[in-house]
């Protein structure tokens, strides 16, 4: 395996140009277009798109019906062809061709010296500022046909499929300008006919707010169709007779905005990316509304005509031209950021408030620790309350010291209570946890140090059997607390433990979104702007660091760290969302967590993340970790298939049985052990 090369790992390099064009000088213009291709092809470019009309300049209006130019546009594009014979690129650049009696604006298809295929406009702008119907014959109409260029029939219609044969997912489609203006755009059915990369050639000029339109267009499109959309505009060096040109270009995929480039450019500007064509199959996999829609529709590949060429992609190393979020589950932007808190919080909270009002009001019985997870639900409960109407103290909040219970832990778990105004109540397991052992058997109980899983579960099995039994005795719920990549990791006790709860309110979020949503609950005053105790005590507690607190800590050892024994929660829930959300191979997460955790200089961190945390992980310790987490998700799938209710809350997915994960308890992760041993060592 090529693992450094990101065509490897389903990647392909796509670049949406926009150049200088000299108005009515095609070849000119031709040779401007081969210089960029030329950069494209050192770039590992493996499809190049061009403006709409760009070996001519799309403001011509009648010189384009003028023979000179129309015999200098057949020279121009035999010069592209020739210069393509040594570039990787497939390039689409834009031309008025002549099919009969009728002028067509097109999009030519070029490759390795040949012209795959020419693509005519299919819906011609006539209104306001546009009079493309004086000079042009629309296409939506011209299927399975064939036009001379340079002597040679090739294809031509708005039904040609351009298809990789050697990069795996690539199929391009293109469609110009106005096309995508239209309801039914011509892209929506190649999506559905099997197009991944959607290419618009547009000439479209600038008036205020245009640009925002054409984000709005193509995110949409990439989102609709599961598909990447690029978009390349005119720009420099067309007519300003009566109209202005900006020269943007963008490419999105499923609706994210991978690059773009600077608008009203001085000189010739590229968006160069790499699209995710695994991610495209894989939700068009999973949405199986996608091929309802096609068959719906009655669109067969078989009507479509497909075009083969080879790419021949680059081997090594490559870089990556795309950004790879070291927290997928948390935004680095903080305006995003502060709304996906928001709605998360409130997810969680209306959740609580729709159980509680369907089960007759009870009270909410919850174990506090001190911790992030625990001291995150009893917040969600402290604003679930107030929502109701009801007050705070039938919240029952309990601490349940064990053999390990820190001082500091045990404080912030009083001292939160406290200032919640929450009914709060400790209670000591160690009596009942020494007669339990003794009871088994256990060498705890004969002054042995022995700190096995038993000695661990027993504390964590007393603590859920307290709460159930305080349950009973008061009418009320047991509202769980551990979160989702606990649950992906198998780090919970099942059945009687922290796995079981009547209601869970964390259970569809992600470990590295915790801090934040806490952090969020302060900066927004959620609980009130009194509460400068309650925000203090919150600030506090996203500092410490994540244990379970279960062993007792010998002198001269570290305390026991949950992320010593299941991984850093940072690569764990970076590896939970490509597998849960994209279904990526072990390999392919690797070589994404590589580009992502490997220089903390390099890429983005979240909003008000601590620079002591902000840490590199090299290959070896990626992969040893992504073992770690392929064994114990397997391993662990039967306390997920017995999960309490509780809400999803991000998009990446929830491990829910009822929702978005169903799987077998007794699956083995064998294959996907040995395809991360595709993964070098170093």
């Amino acid at each position: 395996m090529d693992f450094d090369s990101a065509y490897a790992h389903g990647f392909a390099r796509l670049a949406a140009c926009t150049v200088p064009v000299a108005l009515a000088d095609p070849a000119r213009n031709a040779a401007t277009v081969v210089a960029q291709a030329r950069e494209c092809h050192d770039e590992g470019v493996a499809v190049a798109l061009f403006p709409e009309l760009c070996l001519t300049g799309y403001s011509l209006d009648d010189l384009v019906l003028q023979d000179p130019l129309l015999d200098a546009v057949h020279a121009a594009l035999a010069e592209v062809v020739a210069a393509s014979r040594e570039l990787r690129p497939l390039l689409v650049v834009g031309a008025p061709l002549l099919d009969g009696n009728r002028l067509h604006n097109c999009a030519v298809v070029v490759h390795r010296g040949e012209v795959l295929g020419v693509v005519p406009k299919s819906y011609l702008p006539t209104y306001r500022e546009f009079y493309e119907a004086r000079h042009y014959a629309a296409g939506a109409d011209v299927v399975g046909r064939t036009i001379v260029v340079d002597g040679t029939e090739v294809p031509f219609g708005s039904d040609l499929l351009f298809r990789a044969t050697d990069v795996p997912g690539l199929t391009v489609f293109v469609e110009v300008c106005e096309d995508l203006w239209v309801p039914v755009p011509p892209s929506s059915r190649a999506a559905l006919a099997g197009a991944t990369v959607l290419l618009n050639l547009s000439g479209s000029p600038i008036t205020v707010a245009r640009a925002e339109d054409r984000h709005l267009l193509a995110r949409s499109a990439s989102a609709r169709c599961l598909a990447a959309y690029a978009y390349a505009a005119a720009g420099e060096g067309e007519s300003t007779t009566d109209l202005s040109w900006d020269g943007q270009t963008m490419v999105y995929e499923c609706g994210d905005l991978l690059g773009e480039t600077e608008r009203f450019p001085d000189g010739p500007r590229r968006t160069v990316v790499d699209v995710d064509l695994d991610r495209l199959r894989q939700d068009r996999l999973r949405q199986g509304s996608f091929d309802d829609n096609r068959r719906g529709l009655g669109i067969e590949r078989a009507d479509w005509t497909e075009v083969e060429f080879a790419v021949d992609p680059p081997t090594g190393d490559l870089g990556l031209r795309r950004k790879v979020d070291r927290f997928p589950f948390v935004p680095d932007d903080p305006a995003r950021l502060a709304q996906d808190c928001y709605e998360a919080y409130n997810i969680q909270v209306s959740g609580l408030e729709q159980r509680l009002r369907a089960i007759g009001q009870p009270q909410v019985v919850i174990g506090v620790s001190g911790g992030l997870d625990s001291t995150h639900a009893l917040i969600v409960a402290a604003k679930a309350m107030d929502r109701l109407g009801r007050p705070r103290s039938d919240i029952l909040a309990f601490t349940l010291p064990g053999f390990a219970t820190g001082d500091t832990t045990k404080d912030f778990a009083t001292r939160l209570s406290a200032a919640l105004g929450v009914t709060f109540e400790e209670i000591d397991i160690r009596p009942a946890a020494r007669q339990l052992l003794a009871d088994l058997g256990h060498p705890y109980a004969a002054g042995e140090e022995v700190y096995d899983i038993t000695f661990e579960n027993v504390q964590a099995g007393l603590r859920t059997d307290y709460l159930f039994r305080a349950a009973n005795q008061r009418r009320g719920i047991v509202l769980g607390t551990g979160d989702l990549s606990e649950l992906a990791l198998g780090w919970c006790t099942y059945g009687v433990g922290d796995q079981m709860s009547h209601y869970t309110v964390n259970a569809g979020v992600p470990k590295t979104l915790v801090q934040h949503l806490i952090r969020w609950v302060v900066s927004s005053e959620q609980l009130g702007a009194a509460d400068a105790e309650v925000n203090e005590l919150l600030r506090a507690i996203v500092e410490q660091e994540i244990t379970p607190e279960l062993v007792p800590t010998r002198e001269g050892e570290q305390p026991q760290s949950t992320e010593s024994s299941v991984g850093p929660y940072a690569l764990q829930d970076f590896t939970l969302f490509h597998v849960l959300r994209h279904g990526a191979r072990p390999s392919k997460v690797a070589f994404l967590a590589r580009h992502a955790w490997q220089d903390t200089s390099h890429g983005d961190w979240p909003p008000n993340f601590p620079d002591e945390r902000r840490v590199a992980y090299d290959l070896p310790e990626i992969k040893h970790w992504l073992g770690v987490f392929v064994r114990r998700f397997f391993s662990s799938q039967f306390k997920r298939s017995a999960l309490p209710n509780g809400p999803k809350v991000v998009g990446g997915g929830t491990m829910s049985p009822r929702g978005d994960w169903r799987m077998p308890s007794d699956a083995a992760g064998t294959a996907w052990l040995a395809e991360l041993d595709r993964v070098p060592d170093a």
